[in-house]
């Protein structure tokens, strides 16, 4: 549905995206995460018809970005990070305006006004003008006039920012339930917010791409390993020497006892997990075996260990042309 090869954006001497190729399949929701200036907006500003890339190339629905931009639009639904909002109208008057914008069938504008304003929460907001609305209530605005005709490709950027903890997940589940119809590059540097939406994620900084992955498989694949956390009762004195004949066991450590338990943390390295190895030599060796659960590498620290990874090559880099 979309493919981008080498895109590049150049303002000056500054380089905004750097280099990006990647490919988001039909009925794909794809997460674009980055800390702020990483090159997100830019990037969906050039796919969405915005404003040209220096170089590269961008297709979507199967037209050229930037040899047919009028037929990308058509099938393109955007958001920017601050709606383009007229707060004189109101939502019913806006959403029209939009819908004949972008070539709604008269006949089925009406239908489409209502079936936006439920799918977004504004079956009650309709006469209001937009500039009494919330923040919450002008970003649900937003994402109506996104979808207002229906496009195959929706391109959010930021979609719940300013929204309570309510709204947030009424747009997370909004946007979860429009995968399959609908294919969406979702933008965002709130971490849960990919985990939680997204089937797969391209993380970039400093306009570079540094990984791309569904959140499973990457925080697996950094993890190297996995980090057993066990309750035991009893003695733990041998603990360590037992568990460590174990193979692919890296390190075992023991708390403070609590309540006749010791909290037991067991490293692994390699891809096995050794989670029913190490359950067996506890029971065996006459222990009590409270809890066995895995501690998993979160999205964040996936996301800071390749960003600051990233920023430590660059410096290296710099410093040998100096």
């Amino acid at each position: 549905m979309i493919q981008v090869e080498h895109l590049t954006k150049r303002y000056g001497l500054h380089t905004a995206v750097d280099d990006m190729s990647f490919e988001v399949q039909k009925g794909e929701v794809l997460g674009f995460l980055g800390p702020n200036g990483a090159g997100k907006t830019t990037t969906m500003r050039i796919l969405s018809g915005f404003f040209p890339a220096t170089e590269g190339r961008a297709v979507v629905a199967g037209f050229d970005v930037f040899k047919q931009p009028l037929e990308v639009k058509r099938r393109v639904g955007y958001l920017p990070e601050n709606p383009p909002l007229y707060g004189e109208m109101s939502v019913n008057a806006y959403l029209r305006f939009v819908a004949n914008i972008k070539g709604v069938d008269r006949g089925q504008v009406g239908s489409r006004l209502e079936e936006v304003k439920i799918r977004c929460g504004l079956g009650e907001e309709g006469p209001r003008l937009i500039k009494q609305l919330s923040k919450g209530f002008k970003q649900r605005v937003g994402i109506a006039q996104a979808l207002i005709h229906d496009p195959e490709v929706l391109i959010l950027d930021e979609p719940t920012i300013g929204l309570d903890p309510r709204q947030i997940i009424e747009v997370r589940e909004l946007i979860k339930n429009l995968a399959g119809n609908h294919t969406v590059i979702l933008s965002t540097h709130i971490l849960p917010e990919v985990s939680m939406t997204c089937q797969r994620v391209i993380i970039i900084n400093n306009g570079k791409i540094v990984a791309v992955d569904t959140p499973e498989n990457l925080t697996g694949q950094l993890a190297g390993g996995e980090t057993l956390e066990l309750e035991i009762g009893g003695s733990v004195d041998n603990i360590v020497a037992l568990l460590e004949e174990i193979p692919d066991v890296k390190s075992v450590s023991v708390g403070e006892p609590q309540n006749d338990h010791s909290p037991v943390t067991v490293e692994t390295e390699g891809a096995k997990t050794v989670r029913h190895l190490v359950a067996q030599k506890v029971i065996a060796s006459g222990l009590e075996l409270y809890q066995l659960r895995t501690r998993s590498i979160s999205l964040e620290e996936v996301f800071v260990q390749l960003t600051t990874e990233e920023e430590a090559k660059e410096e290296v880099v710099e410093g040998e042309e100096e």
